[in-house]
């Protein structure tokens, strides 16, 4: 080694040697500064995520539409189903909210529910924040819509309700009955009485065809369910034939704890060949144009719903029928009633002979006529 590089170590060793160490104070003083930059640039993000609106301060909704006040003054946005942080944001901002998709997703993951987001049609304030728009998706507060299948409801009158719903995207509208079930994928002889009493929550611009898809699953699902409690004596042969009787019950009975009696009668007539005679049957026969009025003329006229002039089920349900339907026919009461009539308030007289049936008729429907005729003279 060299004379010049022995001196230059031995200067740089002594240099390193009493080099001043930083102090205690002068790393605080580091961390402190560092930290409070770290603060800072987060109060600055949070800032701009809560304060800085990107809602538009003008509605989307259309000024004919049938919008509340509080709805005229929000923005709405759809979020569809099964959707990802970033498929959500790019449909964010493909509607008009003011913001980038990565902006969106980082804002997001800042406020920790970029897993939580929830499809559906939301109404957004005007000119709200890019974290308050993120927080109402979250927690999902959006418009929800309903409709109702009651108990007893035919085919006609609940494809009219349904195709008058304002909600509703109506691809079903104008489809024949063979087309629906078509499009539902279903294999039965008529879409009457396949669709379940309840009501069905759904989101605004939903198709019409998930309202019936999922009426038609829980039918199907009540069916299965019923069909399992059956006696292995009963005359029904097929869960079908169980729909067919159970929406007769339906359109007879007044009151729910008269079905398994009303069962009964039914049950009780299939075993012996012995004709329904129930006015529903032939009255759904008539259709739409039934005026309320049957009359003889109606019960002699031979169709496949004229349950008087044909033995056994008609062809196919004349309703929909609800749960306690489905399992009143194939439960029913054990009787030998053959007849009923309605007493007039709901209820029903229920006979084992045609000789019981006419006294009670006499007693509660003719008489309750002549009665009526008195008052009105």
């Amino acid at each position: 080694m060299s004379f010049y590089h022995s001196v230059m170590s031995k200067k740089f060793q002594r240099r390193s040697l009493f080099r001043k160490k930083p102090s205690f104070r002068s790393r605080y003083s580091y961390l402190l500064r560092l930290l409070l930059a770290v603060v800072a640039l987060l109060l600055t993000l949070y800032a701009a995520i809560f304060l800085l609106p990107v809602i538009p301060n003008v509605t989307n909704i259309p000024a004919d539409s049938k919008a509340l006040p509080k709805e005229s003054a929000s923005y709405k946005v759809k979020i569809l189903p099964q959707s990802g942080l970033s498929t959500i944001s790019r449909q964010l901002v493909d509607q008009g909210i003011e913001t980038y998709p990565i902006v969106f997703q980082i804002a997001a993951r800042a406020i920790f529910v970029g897993t939580s987001l929830k499809p559906g049609t939301y109404l957004l304030p005007l000119n709200a924040s890019l974290g308050n728009v993120i927080l109402q998706i979250a927690r999902g507060d959006r418009i929800r819509e309903s409709i109702a299948i009651i108990p007893g409801m035919t085919i006609w009158q609940l494809r009219a309700v349904i195709d008058a719903h304002p909600a509703l995207i109506h691809q079903t509208k104008g489809m024949s009955n063979k087309q629906l079930l078509q499009s539902l994928n279903l294999n039965y002889p008529s879409d009457e009485g396949i669709f379940f009493p309840d009501t069905y929550i759904f989101d605004p611009d939903d198709s019409d065809l998930f309202i019936y898809r999922r009426a038609a699953q829980a039918m199907q699902k009540q069916l299965n369910a019923a069909w399992e409690l059956r006696d292995i004596k009963t005359p029904l042969k097929t869960p079908y034939e169980l729909l067919i009787l159970a929406s007769i019950i339906e359109k007879e009975t007044g009151r729910s704890s008269d079905r398994p009696l009303v069962a009964s009668v039914f049950i009780n007539r299939l075993n012996i060949n012995m004709p329904l005679q129930t006015d529903p049957t032939v009255i759904y026969g008539i259709g739409p144009r039934f005026d309320g009025n049957l009359r003889k003329t109606d019960l002699r006229k031979d169709t496949p719903y004229n349950t008087y002039m044909r033995k056994g089920l008609p062809p196919t349900p004349i309703a929909m029928p609800s749960k306690e339907s489905l399992r009143a026919a194939v439960q029913p009461a054990q009787s030998n009633a053959l007849y009923f009539v309605s007493r007039g308030d709901g209820t029903s007289q229920f006979s084992k002979s045609l000789s019981e049936h006419e006294n009670a008729v006499d007693r509660y429907q003719r008489k309750q006529v002549a009665l009526s005729r008195k008052t009105t003279q």
